[in-house]
């Protein structure tokens, strides 16, 4: 049930570039190059992402990405 309730607002704050975490913009956070078109972002608060840049989309990264 909370799960229904908190995806979407994530989604809403990947599409704005934003952590879903803090809020903080990922354009200023830690960037590094990853593989394939991919870079990893560490955010102020600890929370990775990865930013496709084919996509130009942002999205939590997987246990194996980190």
């Amino acid at each position: 049930m909370i799960k229904n309730i908190i995806a979407p607002v994530q989604a809403w704050l990947l599409s704005r570039g934003q952590c879903v975490g803090c809020g903080a913009l990922l354009s200023k956070a830690k960037r590094e190059a990853g593989k394939a078109g991919t870079e990893k972002i560490t955010c102020k608060c600890g929370r990775i992402f990865i930013f496709d840049s084919k996509k130009k989309k942002y999205r939590r990264a997987l246990f194996e990405e980190v």
